[in-house]
């Protein structure tokens, strides 16, 4: 399939109903996305449900790919994006689809891979999988009625990124331009900092470590790290490591 253009990759991550793949994969194409990843279908994948959902947009589920998990759906995404309509205890920049999607235009323009993660339909993203992505976009759904259908948040996104404009402020492009870390390089650098921290017994107690290496992990997330800033990260960590073998 022949891309008009750089485009965000749509992550559907764990979908529960073929359906929705197919719809999904409608309103992308609609609005001249053709990106899908797939992470760990409910039903397995292919799903004949969401080929026949899909309709004209077969060819985009033929294409999408399909991962194990969320981290190797995002390996070389430079930014990402995860939706929600529930308030979090993670503390993590928050935008309106339109912004999301003006910085999207902006990152892609400059040639970076921007990714956007929709969660399951009956509960959406894990707090697991949020911590993964640099920005939280909040959908302003009726708060005594949050519950947001998949192909439905699909379709919202799509059609912010397809009504944007090329005129994106300075500012959003001149951020864009940065040589930002790609995810698999923050995903490294936290099992690097995870592994260090683990021998010196630093996830103590063993009934908090996983909430504080999730803590650890939204951290280097939320930082907007360039290239350049994950090798000193790294370098600190192996300098404290060779320190305290030679002590």
């Amino acid at each position: 399939m022949s891309h008009t253009g750089p485009t965000p990759a749509f992550i559907l991550v764990r979908p529960q109903m073929g359906e929705n793949i197919g719809a999904a994969a409608r309103a992308m194409l609609n609005f001249g996305l053709d990106r899908m990843r797939v992470v760990s279908p409910r039903d397995g994948w292919p799903n004949p449900k969401a080929v026949a959902m899909a309709s004209g947009a077969g060819r985009l589920l033929d294409e999408a790919g399909h991962f194990g998990s969320v981290p190797d759906a995002l390996a070389d995404c430079d930014y990402v994006f995860a939706t929600t309509a529930r308030p979090r205890d993670i503390t993590k920049v928050v935008v309106t689809p339109e912004q999301a999607m003006m910085q999207a235009r902006a990152i892609t323009a400059e040639g970076g891979k921007v990714a956007v993660m929709f969660g399951p339909e009956r509960a959406g993203l894990e707090n697991d999988d949020v911590v993964r992505a640099n920005a939280i976009v909040s959908v302003p759904v009726n708060p005594a009625f949050p519950s947001l259908n998949l192909a439905q948040c699909v379709l919202l996104m799509a059609y912010e990124w397809g009504r944007q404009v090329t005129d994106v402020p300075a500012e959003v492009m001149a951020m864009a331009g940065t040589d930002w870390a790609s995810q698999i390089e923050v995903e490294k650098l936290g099992d690097h900092y995870e592994e260090v921290l683990d021998q010196a017994r630093f996830f103590y107690p063993e009934d908090k470590a996983e909430v504080m290496k999730t803590n650890l992990r939204n951290l280097w997330s939320r930082m907007p790290l360039t290239r350049a800033d994950i090798q000193v990260f790294h370098g600190m960590m192996r300098q404290m490591k060779r320190w305290k073998e030679r002590g």
